[in-house]
């Protein structure tokens, strides 16, 4: 007989962890305790030798689904105590807090069988839940993982749903959100004119049928629903939202129809119905949707809340967009939504089991049989990344698509999406993340960093704290940044080659860069290569009027801007601005040559929203082998010359399908980066790639681009669990300054 201390670190509470332990205990005959910690769990139990081990390898080897064991400490004893039986203690709070949180669950199997068995006391409850599912992150006001410190805690269980949280054999034991009909949260319905309605969902299915558009509370915040069939609704919607041609997302109501809409193979499949139920961007099967998606896919998600499900019954497809008006956080408060979206929707179903923490939902698209981040958020967050970086440091990330990092003991924790840094609402909400985040995890920065450029939001905010904390602060070069993340993502340590490819980027010359080829490791890099830099007439302008950028393209070539291409009546003004460089600005931005060649292609001239010119360019083109002439010119700094391949794309024109001319624009950059890669291979003896940046959320880029350096014998790397887009950036900026890089200001 032995006895055996037990401490598990990881995600341990609120995923049932206490009663799988209960079961093995059982099991193997053994006595002793458990009980939550604000470091996990510890447990102390006592039996025959051979039994506790085979008790030990059981919960390593096999832990509840949604556990995640980081470490397990074990330390035996031959003194005994003597336990007449198990018991659950009450949970303790150390100062030195340091547990992991489950991110929210989508509705499990054996709650969504209940939710719809007419003689189950839960039947079409849309709060049911149990250990195996339900909402965490989004109402955990603090740790260890308690009622008390979760918005349920204003809910008092009734004595059924007591006695089941209380039963350690029942599938609801401590499952913190327990609750039902009687004793748990309700809905309402408020109409346009602020009359209350109790058969709330039926009054928002009437809605909805009706054309018009609702309000649905849900478990991050708000969710913007109409009918996705109804063309008028859709339009009437977007005119509110001011969205006029960005896609909605859907929610479907299961996989068939998924299939009958979109392609979506074994993977994409696997990924929708997963208990995380991201958004998963699929390619479309026709053109029913067009009014929902103008490029050549669909933003799609299974239900995934017991709400959703009983909704969802009465329709195939709903739009199920987020709640907020145009670049604002999502609402996730019922006071606040009722101010922020009423001139958006026409009604509200709304529920007062209170959100905590707004959390969007997560976007992915698959390659290579996984999720290939856009955004990641509900599902994931805040699951930690294991990473060889040991003090506490934060990173504030970029300002486009705004996220923040922060480290301890070998963890990085990634925030939810947070959005544009460029309005006072979602500044805020990156304020209050952070703060959240820093109390959740006990994290004491010892230093900060943040982006090179003087302009974004997140460098005034680490600027500020540095400051009032008194402690160092650092700023990373963001493309520097983008490498890092993708090596820090992968595990290695370099030195690389990296490709990284985006729209904006602060640069060391103080230009635009985005089309940079990098040599370095964690602590340095060096540009060795770059694209030919584009004019960039109106500066910012210029990133939404994109035909400015085709007119400096041409003009650049044919040292005027050809007649034929010319759209508006500004062109005179915009050819003299470049003849005398007034307000113009120098990019190296393979996102702006994207926007610049859309143009060329008349696909778009004019973008309402960030990407929307590369992501139709992607869409359209059909599968080709062409590949159009380009120079690579040496130097200090190679450059590629992308002059010749623009000179063909117009030759192209007069008798070539666009989308073939669309296919070998790619193409051609993948082409000469292989040159590129290939020269720099032989001058520096790196064999390892990085790819990074938002352009290589383009799929049919990256795949020609890692097949390309695969066949040339080259060990790449792409993003697996953070975005490859700015999202990704803070993991990038931490991993440089925890390595001895980075610029101290002082």
């Amino acid at each position: 007989m032995q006895r055996a201390f037990i401490k598990v670190n990881g995600i341990v509470q609120g995923v049932g962890f206490r009663p799988f332990v209960n079961k093995l205990v059982e099991k193997y005959c053994l006595n002793g305790w458990i009980k939550n910690t604000s470091f996990g769990v510890e447990m102390e139990v006592e039996g025959d030798e051979e039994n506790l081990k085979a008790f030990v390898h059981d919960i390593k080897n096999n832990p509840p689904k949604l556990a995640y064991i980081e470490n397990l400490e074990t330390e035996f004893f031959q003194d005994l105590k003597y336990y007449k039986e198990f018991n659950i203690i009450k949970s303790e709070e150390y100062n030195n807090k340091f547990t992991f949180i489950s991110p929210d669950v989508g509705i499990c199997e054996d709650c969504l069988r209940e939710l719809f068995d007419e003689n189950d006391k839960r039947y079409q409850y849309p709060f049911i839940n149990c250990t195996n599912c339900g909402p965490r992150f989004t109402i955990i006001k603090d740790v260890p993982y308690d009622r008390e410190k979760t918005t349920m805690n204003q809910f008092k269980m009734c004595e059924d749903c007591l006695r089941e949280y209380r039963d350690i054999k029942d599938r609801r034991y401590h499952a913190q959100p327990n609750c039902c009909p009687e004793c748990g949260p309700h809905l309402w319905f408020i109409d346009e004119k602020g009359n209350i309605f109790k058969n709330a969902i039926d009054k928002a299915i009437e809605y909805i049928k009706d054309g018009k558009i609702v309000a649905i509370k849900g478990i991050g915040g708000f969710h913007i629903a109409c009918d996705a069939k109804n063309r008028n609704a859709v339009e009437k919607l977007r005119k509110r939202k001011g969205r006029d041609e960005k896609p909605f997302a859907l929610m479907m109501k299961d996989v068939d129809v998924v299939k009958y809409y979109c392609y979506a193979d074994e993977d994409e499949i696997e990924i929708l119905n997963s208990y995380k139920r991201p958004i998963v961007l699929l390619r479309k099967k026709n053109n029913l949707f067009d009014h929902i998606s103008e490029n050549d896919s669909l933003g799609v998600m299974l239900p995934y809340t017991p709400l959703h499900y009983i909704i969802m019954q009465y329709f195939d497809v709903l739009v199920m967009t987020s709640g907020n008006p145009h670049d604002v956080p999502i609402s996730y408060v019922n006071d606040e939504a009722l101010i922020f979206l009423k001139d958006i929707v026409d009604g509200f179903l709304m529920h007062d089991r209170d959100i905590y923490v707004r959390c969007d939902d997560s976007i992915v698209k698959v390659f290579e049989g996984r999720e290939y981040f856009i955004r990641r958020s509900r599902g994931y967050v805040p699951f930690p990344l294991k990473v060889n970086i040991e003090s506490n440091i934060l990173a504030c990330g970029a300002e486009q698509k705004g996220s923040f990092a922060l480290s301890k003991n070998g963890f990085v924790f990634l925030s939810q999406h947070i959005g544009e840094l460029r309005n006072i609402e979602t500044y805020k909400h990156f304020e209050e993340q952070i703060e959240h985040f820093k109390k959740l995890f006990d994290i004491k920065p010892e230093k900060i960093v943040c982006d090179m450029h003087p302009d974004y939001m997140s460098t005034h905010y680490a600027s500020k704290v540095s400051k009032g904390l008194d402690i160092p602060l650092y700023k990373v070069q963001h493309h520097h940044a983008h490498m890092a993340s993708c090596m820090v993502d992968n595990n290695i340590e370099g030195p690389v080659i990296g490709v990284v490819w985006d729209g904006t980027g602060f640069g060391l010359d103080g230009n635009i860069w985005g089309g940079e080829f990098l040599v370095g490791d964690y602590k340095e890099f060096k540009r060795v290569a770059t694209i030919r830099s584009i004019k960039l007439p109106g500066m910012d302008k210029a990133v939404k009027e994109v035909y400015r950028i085709k007119y400096s393209i041409l003009k650049d070539i044919f040292g005027g801007i050809p007649e034929k291409f010319i759209k508006t009546d500004d062109a005179n003004i915009i050819n003299l601005m470049l003849d005398k460089n007034i307000n113009v600005a120098t990019s190296t931005s393979i996102g702006r040559l994207f926007d610049g060649v859309a143009s060329i292609l008349g696909i778009k001239d004019r973008v309402t929203y960030e990407g929307q010119a590369a992501v139709l360019l992607e869409s359209i083109a059909k599968e080709s082998d062409l590949v159009y002439k380009y120079d690579i010119i040496n130097g200090d700094i190679m450059i590629l010359d992308w002059k010749p391949m623009i000179e063909n794309i117009v030759e192209d024109l007069s008798f070539r399908d666009v989308s073939f001319i669309a296919a070998g624009f790619m193409n051609t950059l993948v082409k000469a980066s292989l040159d590129i890669i290939d020269n720099l291979r032989r001058i520096y003896g790196i064999n390892c790639v990085v790819v990074s940046g938002g352009v290589f959320q383009n799929i049919y880029l990256l795949k020609r681009m890692v097949a390309g350096l695969r066949n040339k014998g080259f060990d790449v790397y792409t993003h697996k669990r953070v975005s490859t887009n700015d999202e990704g950036i803070a993991l990038g900026q931490l991993a440089v300054v925890a390595n001895g890089g980075g610029f101290l200001c002082v």
